[in-house]
């Protein structure tokens, strides 16, 4: 099983994530493999912490302006652009295809574009989402 976890950037319920990637495991097993977006703040830093503390497999798709990295899902060609917004959608879109179901963390006080992309982008792949505030 194959879930995307991502979330707003003022998220920070780190006990909610931490217990929702324990649920999971525990459901899903040591076969899990949990794909975040790579962002160093909010939901995805903790969803990639608390992935590899509970020693679960972590796939990142981090987007085409920032640099390659161990858990990278493409390869370093992929990497080191100029930025621009529409990457943060591609990854989005990319991180929501590549997986069975999308489980979004969000702050109540702050709906993003970003957070709306991968919704769509589970609709429009016709994937389960969780949205958790």
């Amino acid at each position: 099983m194959i879930i995307a976890i991502t979330g707003t950037r003022t998220y920070e319920n780190r006990r909610k994530i931490k217990d929702t990637i324990f649920q999971l495991k525990e459901k899903f097993g040591e076969g899990l493999v949990i794909v975040s977006g790579g962002s160093k703040d909010g939901t995805d830093r903790y969803v990639k912490k608390f992935t590899l503390d509970l020693g679960l497999q972590y796939i990142e798709y981090n987007p085409a302006y920032t640099n390659h990295n161990l858990y990278s899902a493409l390869g370093p060609g992929y990497y080191g652009k100029e930025y621009h917004v529409t990457q943060l959608h591609r990854r989005n879109e990319m991180m929501v295809k590549n997986s069975d179901m999308l489980i979004c963390f969000m702050d109540s006080r702050e709906k993003t574009s970003g957070i709306n992309s991968a919704i769509k982008a589970a609709r429009r792949h016709d994937k389960k989402r969780i949205i958790i505030t």
